[in-house]
């Protein structure tokens, strides 16, 4: 039985571009909804979350006319020069950033609230600059925060399936990932191929939760006073 690589790397590379671009991207959300005392607050923190409640065709079905060439962001996209992004590797990333944002946004919020004021009051004290205060203090005490939200968001990407399809279709090497693979071999009667992509991702999803709660553990038994 011959093994197609390509949607386990394609997967892999999208898992890993939408964790890095979400955690640059949700951090300072995460940091403004958990300092902020402003009266819309909770409505922002709802948008954040719809993705949790949305079924994945839903998100897909209005990505996909958002990024279609004659809607508002397919618009600006011809504009800038980059063409239409649905049916590209580019088109899934856009996808899967909106798709598991509160992955990321929410862990962070948490670990941020669970900070509180006074670390930061004592930094300042030693004059600390506010970005100083961040990367400094900030971070270090949020390690827990930042991990589980790198590790959920990149299961989460790794097991996507209806918003991916929707945007990406099913193309060989460029938008076909795992979750696609697996319903197309499904479909094609291959039981054998979609058994062993099916059992990868099932050991592969037990390994990183099990990962993340055995190192989440450690850490709050060893900065237990």
């Amino acid at each position: 039985m011959d093994f197609d690589w390509q949607p386990v790397w394609l997967t892999l590379k999208l898992a890993g571009t939408t964790t890095v671009l979400l955690l640059i991207i949700g951090t300072p959300i995460a940091w403004w909804l958990a300092r902020t005392q402003a009266w819309y607050k909770q409505a922002l923190a709802a948008v954040v979350a719809l993705p949790l409640v949305l079924p994945p065709t839903v998100l897909g079905f209005y990505l996909l006319i958002m990024l279609a060439p004659d809607g508002p962001v397919g618009q600006l996209t011809q504009a800038m020069g980059i063409g239409t992004l649905p049916f590209t590797f580019e088109g899934l990333v856009f996808a899967s950033v909106l798709y598991s944002l509160p992955f990321v946004v929410q862990p962070l919020q948490n670990a941020f609230e669970a900070l509180g004021p006074r670390p930061m009051e004592v930094a300042s004290t030693l004059r600390a600059s506010p970005w100083d205060r961040f990367l400094t203090v900030v971070i270090p005490l949020a390690r827990p925060g930042f991990l589980t939200a790198a590790v959920l968001c990149f299961a989460h990407t790794i097991g996507e399936f209806g918003v991916v399809l929707m945007i990406g279709g099913n193309i060989p090497g460029e938008t076909k990932v795992l979750s696609v693979a697996i319903y197309d071999h499904v479909e094609s009667l291959e039981y054998d191929q979609a058994h062993l992509l099916a059992a990868g991702m099932l050991a592969f999803s037990f390994l990183v939760l099990m990962t993340l709660y055995l190192v989440n553990g450690r850490y709050t038994r060893s900065h237990r006073p």
